[in-house]
């Protein structure tokens, strides 16, 4: 799962960045308004976190401007700004949850779990044949055995379990995982297939990883050609 974070504070930022990304996301931090629109109208991101008192342009106004193009991104405001006016205006505003500062880390994540949750999810695993993704624990599990995935590796086996049988392109894994204006070189991707399919190998899994050249990589029953 892919976030923006918008925090002019740099320390605080640095902060966030190690609490998302110790917990397996990925996150692309911007210091100000202006970016953070730039970078939502660019980037592929599955939910946005905005402090409210950004330069050039302020968290409320990137909301808008966000809600006014049409979109439903889930956004959690986080603020110093802790005023009953001031969370009126935030959620009338279009933010799924507003949170101020001080935090306790684990309310943040559970914020961003509860606003990046479908309305049909009933639980936190995604499962495919023998083999399930428990996105709570980051463990990847069949009867056999399980195994706890680093941050890239769950992030990958979770864009694959998310939809089995669809072929997921290098480019969203590098825009999703890696983010659009990384310099790291695409074949990452496969290094990573790599990792994830001598673990489903020792795990005993009735799924593959499998590549279709010229398009990407899907997950699929062990025994599709």
């Amino acid at each position: 799962m892919r976030i923006l974070l918008a925090e002019d504070e740099i320390a605080l930022a640095k902060v966030l960045v190690k609490i998302f990304e110790s917990n397996n996301y990925s996150i692309d931090a911007v210091h100000d308004g202006q970016d953070a629109l730039d970078y939502l109208e660019a980037g592929n991101y599955d939910a946005a976190v905005l402090d409210i008192m950004m330069p050039k342009v302020d968290g409320i106004t990137v909301l808008k401007k966000l809600r006014a193009s049409g979109s439903d991104l889930p956004v959690l405001m986080l603020t110093a700004k802790s005023e009953i006016d001031d969370k009126v205006l935030g959620l009338d505003s279009g933010a799924n949850y507003y949170l101020t500062k001080p935090f306790d880390a684990k309310e943040l994540l559970a914020a961003v779990r509860a606003i990046t949750r479908s309305g049909n999810e009933v639980d936190t695993k995604l499962s495919c044949g023998n083999l399930t993704l428990d996105r709570a624990s980051f463990e990847m599990s069949t009867p056999g055995g399980s195994v706890k995935l680093a941050n890239k590796e769950f992030q990958m086996m979770e864009l694959l379990m998310a939809k089995p049988g669809n072929i997921i392109s290098v480019d969203t894994f590098m825009d999703h995982i890696w983010g659009y204006d990384t310099d790291t070189e695409s074949n990452v991707v496969w290094v990573y297939v790599s990792y994830l399919r001598k673990k489903l190998t020792a795990l005993g899994a009735d799924v593959k990883i499998k590549a279709t050249r010229n398009a990407g990589y899907s997950i699929v029953s062990d025994k599709a050609d």
